[in-house]
């Protein structure tokens, strides 16, 4: 027998001598034996002891690293692991007696009988990193070809079903590629190719991961990076309406059927959930899994008899979770892949593990949809964050082919932070990249919401509809009113019944025509199968819901109770819908038996709460005279009266929610789901009636805004609201997405904060210039916050400044930066100066003994300072020496912490003699430095306060 036939039919035998006992030394003393022979390369050691990963997959890895190596390899590989048995081999494993000598292990030729194809398609299917799929496959049908001309008796059914899978696989990678290659615009008369224009979004990990600082990649969605629950299966990536997750899952897809990546997966099923909600049969797992991506020509029970055998080579994508009608639930539990069962059914047993354990499934959906119940079903989540600066400007100059318009674009929008902080919407980019010429450079015009932006990139459709116009700009809302009035019935029907791809009759009954379809804002569905007719979907989910907000504002059918019920979300989700909502909306329209599902209870939230957003948008006074000469201006006023109500009722009601403090506690508030919301839809009024109204009622000393995906579209709309507060408040703005743009953004509510927490906001050092250039004026500021941004030395300039000119402030923390003793110096300056700070943070940066040595000259003789924390700097004895000064002198400090420096017996000595002359100082923390366990013990028997 080959050498490479007896490790391939012995495989299972190997495996459990290499596994038995459980540890992992067995695998990695051979793998060693092979590095040190320079059989396998540090890239092939790499693939297979990966950190964290089962013992048996690094074992596997290791034969097929050796296999796919081919004769002599195996044969150094039985070498190797004769050196690494014991002297009795386990039951069940053995070598033929010339096994130990090479040259005739070698020369021996194939006597036994084939393993089946289907079986060396198992074992070749998970091939190290460095072969490609198309390469594995090509050196399977030339094993297979060898068999037949070496006469070796096959299984022709099963070498058929391995020719089919193949078959099949290609099949479904050249769709996947068709699908995936281009981004329709325009309703398909022009198109752009994915590669020329996908921007990477940010990522980010929703767990906090201590081997993961910053941004993660495409690659670590489906890699181990981040994993909390190791038993599930499902990767969770959220986002917010238009940040890019379906053109994410599309970049995925054609980086899979290229071969370029996901090369651990050989089959790769997209769904949409958009059109899982068109679905009204009851199917099996296998129907849903072939009538929904890709058919098998021949065989299909033998390629689903692999998919089940090896489902850890399988990955599924489900695009837009919070499209469905039904809510996630674990209550109907399903394990047959054969059973029929509603499709929302196969769907969450699919997620939650009891469908096909082991496959890989990654799920797009907004936050507003991640129940409790879903988180528990997940291997992790990833956040989609939309475009940071850079990537506004990569996708900008990747959009416009000339550099000229590119960097002209660039430069106006930085010129309009506004409409710059929308752009980090990857939609929104988008509409501003193609409606260019109309939203820059119209000085006091410019658009501020993002009802402008859309009203502007409607005009801009209608434009491109008729460019040989000689009137100039078109007054769609007069010349294309019946258009926008059947998109509007088409587009409101389906938000309110989670509808977002139509049939030929579902347009039929809206009465869109061909030209209706022609202008663009209708585009045709993609969908993999072939046996549906054509169906089609608005060119976003967010233009869904602008029309159906102009439907809202100008349709003459809606009845009075229409906005109230747009604004009243708890009691709309309440509410069948078969009742008032729909008798008062569409009362002359006939409803699809589909929207009427006695079980489509949970109507999508935050595509109702963007409909009212772009209604009260349209409402306001800046756009009204759009609406007059279609709706009596008695309607218009009627229908602004109700959304500036709702807008009311709705704060109220969050203001009333909150509890009354603890005694000796500030009156604080978390913000509600809808509260940001609000906040937004009264922003899109423009009217500083209706905030200074809603602000009248708030009065809280901290309003915490925290993990509520604030970016700097809200960071906008924030400022807008908050600067009518009657009292000075904290504004608690950790773990979102504020950035530079979104601290701009809050400039004009600094005057009603006195304290301001932005940790971990991606927040550089331009940021910060100008945050402090305006807080200097502002006479309540009196804390910041800044742990785990982007900053650098170059911002200690500025917040030297702050401490010179505010005699006030109190709290200054700037922990987990990049701060060295550079800028450690540059505080020492506004330290030396200051007579007012109390707490002041430096943990985790880099500001070494020079560092310690400049702020402890700057603090010796402060009498201000209550808290100072050096924890994770660098700092040796010397800083220790120097600052035992501060302990010495310093006649304010309680609290010292130097925990996770280099501190050694000599610097601690230094310490303990100065608090011989200091009553004042409570603690010193020293846990984690460069001293001996004896040492600890003895030092902190003389001193108490030393903590270790």
């Amino acid at each position: 027998m080959r050498v490479q036939d007896l490790v391939l039919n012995q495989r299972t035998e190997i495996l459990r001598v290499l596994c038995s006992s459980g540890s992992a030394e067995p695998v990695e003393h051979v793998t060693d034996i092979l590095l040190s022979q320079g059989e396998l390369t540090w890239e092939d050691y790499q693939s297979i002891h990966v950190s964290g990963r089962p013992l048996y997959t690094n074992a596997r890895q290791l034969l097929d690293v050796v296999y796919l190596k081919g004769e002599s390899s195996c044969g150094l590989f039985l070498e190797a692991l004769k050196k690494v048995l014991p002297e009795e081999q386990p039951a069940g494993f053995s070598f033929p007696d010339h096994w130990s000598d090479p040259e005739k292990l070698f020369s021996h030729q194939h006597t036994s009988p084939q393993p089946t194809v289907k079986e060396s398609v198992c074992h070749y299917a998970h091939p190290p990193s460095r072969a490609k799929g198309e390469a594995a496959a090509k050196f399977l049908l030339e094993y297979i070809q060898q068999g037949e001309e070496s006469g070796s008796i096959l299984n022709k059914k099963t070498q058929t079903v391995s020719r089919e899978f193949l078959k099949f696989q290609k099949k479904l990678r050249s769709s996947l590629s068709a699908q995936s290659c281009f981004l329709s615009t325009y309703g398909g008369t022009s198109h752009m190719s994915l590669d020329d224009i996908y921007t990477d979004g940010q990522l980010e990990l929703s767990e906090v991961c201590p081997d993961v600082h910053g941004p993660i990649g495409l690659k670590d969605i489906t890699g181990e990076v981040g994993t909390i629950n190791e038993e599930a299966d499902t990767v969770l990536v959220s986002g917010e309406a238009g940040s890019g997750k379906s053109t994410l899952l599309q970049r995925l897809h054609l980086l899979w059927a290229r071969e370029a990546a996901l090369l651990e997966y050989l089959l790769l099923f997209p769904f949409s959930c958009r059109r899982l909600n068109t679905e009204l049969s009851e199917l099996s797992f296998k129907e849903l899994l072939f009538q929904h991506c890709c058919w098998p020509d021949r065989d299909q029970d033998e390629i689903f008899d692999f998919i089940q055998d090896h489902p850890h080579l399988i990955l599924f994508t489900f695009d837009g979770l919070d499209e469905l009608k039904q809510s996630f639930s674990d209550e109907h539990r399903l394990c047959c892949p054969t059973q029929r069962a509603p499709v929302h059914v196969l769907l969450f047993n699919l997620i939650q593990g009891s469908l096909l354990k082991g496959v890989r499934k990654v799920v797009t959906s907004r936050p507003g949809a991640v129940t409790p119940v879903l988180k528990k079903n997940l291997r992790k989540e990833v956040l989609l964050k939309g475009f940071s600066p850079s990537g506004i400007d990569c996708f900008v100059r990747k959009h416009h082919s000339d550099p000229t318009v590119a960097a002209k674009v660039l430069q106006s929008l930085h010129t309009n932070t506004t409409l710059l902080g929308l752009c980090h919407s990857p939609v929104l980019c988008w509409i501003v990249s193609c409606c260019h010429k109309e939203l820059l450079g119209c000085g006091e015009g410019s658009p501020q919401t993002i009802t402008d932006v859309y009203l502007t990139i409607v005009e801009h459709f209608f434009q491109h509809h008729s460019p040989l116009r000689s009137t100039g700009k078109i007054s769609w809302h007069r010349e294309y009113l019946d258009p926008v009035l059947r998109l509007g019935q088409l587009a409101f029907k389906g938000i309110v019944s989670t509808c977002y791809i139509f049939s030929d009759k579902d347009l039929d009954t809206c009465a869109i025509t061909k030209e209706d379809l022609s202008l663009g804002f209708l585009i045709q569905s993609k969908d993999l199968s072939v046996f549906r007719s054509k169906c089609y979907e608005f060119l976003h989910v967010t233009m869904q819901c602008f029309f159906a907000a102009v439907y809202v504002v100008v349709s003459k059918d809606s009845d009075r109770s229409t906005i109230p019920k747009l604004f009243e979300l708890k009691n709309l989700k309440e509410t069948s819908l078969r009742t008032a909502f729909f008798s008062a909306c569409l009362l002359y329209q006939q409803v699809d038996e589909r929207s009427l599902d006695k079980d489509a209870t949970a109507v999508e939230t935050p595509n109702l709460q963007m409909t009212a957003t772009f209604a009260s948008g349209l409402l306001s006074q800046r756009h009204r005279s759009l609406w007059l000469h279609c709706c009596p201006a008695t309607a218009i006023d009627r229908k602004t009266r109700q959304v500036s109500k709702c807008l009311s009722k709705g704060m109220q009601k969050h203001f009333k929610s909150i509890p009354q403090p603890v005694a000796g506690e500030k009156k604080s508030m978390h913000a509600m789901p809808g509260f940001v919301w609000l906040i937004k839809c009264i922003y899109e009024m423009q009217e500083c009636s209706i905030a200074k109204d809603a602000m009248s009622k708030l009065e809280v000393d901290h309003l915490k805004l925290t993990y509520c995906n604030i970016g700097p579209v809200e960071c906008t709309a924030l400022a807008f609201v908050l600067q009518h507060l009657n009292n000075p408040v904290g504004l608690q703005l950790d773990n979102n997405t504020v950035g530079d743009v979104g601290v701009e953004q809050l400039l004009p509510c600094m005057h009603i904060c006195h304290s301001l927490y932005l940790r971990n906001n991606n927040i550089t050092d331009e940021g910060i210039h100008k945050l402090i250039a305006k807080s200097i004026q502002c006479d309540n500021f009196h804390k910041i916050a800044l742990f785990n941004n982007r900053l650098t030395d170059a911002c200690t300039q500025d917040f030297s400044l702050l401490l010179k000119t505010k005699q006030d402030f109190i709290s200054l923390r700037l922990g987990n930066n990049n701060i060295t003793a550079e800028g450690a110096k540059q505080l020492a300056e506004g330290l030396r100066v200051n007579k007012s700070l109390k707490f002041l943070g430096l943990w985790g940066n880099s500001i070494g003994d020079a560092g310690a040595e400049a702020l402890a000259s700057a603090l010796e003789g402060n009498t201000t300072l209550v808290w100072l924390s050096l924890v994770g700097n660098g700092i040796g004895s010397a800083g220790a020496c120097a600052l035992s000064k501060v302990v010495k002198n310093n006649v304010s400090l309680e609290e010292l912490w130097l925990t996770e420096n280099c501190i050694t017996r000599m610097g601690v000595e230094c310490l303990i003699e100065a608090l011989q002359h200091n009553a004042n100082v409570k603690s010193i923390w020293l846990r984690n430095n460069d001293l001996r366990l004896e040492e600890v013990e003895e030092m902190a028997q003389r001193e108490s306060r030393l903590l270790f």
